[in-house]
């Protein structure tokens, strides 16, 4: 079995224009380019076609007015036999209480950040308020980390960034998406190895010229806290299986990696 736990997909009105948008902002990293249409029906058929029985979809409210039409989206897509959506929190809303009811009630138990995208480093005391109100929900949050081509310049979210947010609330399930920080590998042995924070392994075939830190990484963070993921539609999502299968790990570790723990964090049966 195999569960990914990072994929993206749009209402089918709002697809074209999003992957539009998306591709022009992924333009500065030639490795990155759609291997989608952005729908449901393209990424199911897409990750069905090469061995993922489900998939988790990161859903993100880029701004605070988007937060309840995204969320409402993942909320649709609650009880689908393919997807696993995520609910999405802005830190300048006002609503994120109210919109966590909503997901809880909907059986959603996570969701996702970017701080990139809203321009907001991962320190600010405003995901600091949203870490709490997970914490206390026990909801789990997926967070991109490392660097984004929106924001070349500027990392929003580094690994060191992460392991701060683990001292202060201990109790959260959080992901560090890209192995714990895209072509920040030394950065994640550094600070993140090791430790309880889960790490996903999407864009991980994209980075070749890191690819013994990573196997690295595979090898040594502990086992329980690995996830399998491929930031479908940026990846070719068969290259991701096989990086996970091609990195000389145990059975018993290539299943944690590949559904086991997801499994745990989506409460799956």
């Amino acid at each position: 079995m195999r569960i990914d736990f990072h994929t993206h997909c749009f209402p089918d009105h709002l697809a074209p224009r999003a992957m539009d948008i998306l591709t022009k902002n992924c333009s500065a990293d030639a490795s990155l380019h759609p291997h989608t249409d952005g729908t449901a029906k393209d990424t199911k058929a897409l990750l069905s076609r090469i061995g993922i029985d489900r998939a988790v979809i990161c859903n993100i409210a880029t701004n605070k007015t988007q937060e309840t039409n995204v969320n409402s989206f993942a909320i649709s897509m609650a009880h689908d036999d393919f997807f696993l959506p995520l609910g999405s929190l802005h830190p300048d809303s006002e609503q994120q209480e109210r919109e966590l009811d909503r997901l809880a009630a909907a059986g959603i138990c996570g969701v996702k950040l970017h701080p990139d995208y809203v321009h907001v480093p991962l320190s600010d005391k405003r995901f600091d308020r949203i870490f709490s109100l997970l914490e206390e929900r026990g909801f789990f949050a997926i967070v991109h980390a490392g660097l984004d081509p929106i924001s070349p310049d500027f990392i929003h979210a580094t690994p060191e960034m992460f392991h701060e947010v683990t001292k202060k609330h201990p109790r959260l399930s959080l992901i560090a998406a890209h192995m714990g920080g895209f072509r920040r590998g030394e950065e994640v042995l550094k600070h993140l190895v090791g430790t309880n924070i889960y790490l996903d392994t999407s864009l991980s075939a994209k980075r070749p010229e890191e690819k013994d830190l990573l196997c690295k990484i595979l090898h040594e963070h502990p086992a329980d806290r690995l996830l399998f993921a491929t930031d479908t539609p940026w990846s070719n999502p068969a290259k991701e299986i096989a990086f996970v299968e091609e990195a000389g790990l145990t059975d018993a570790r290539k299943d944690a990696i590949f559904y086991k723990n997801g499994q745990r964090l989506l409460k799956l049966q």
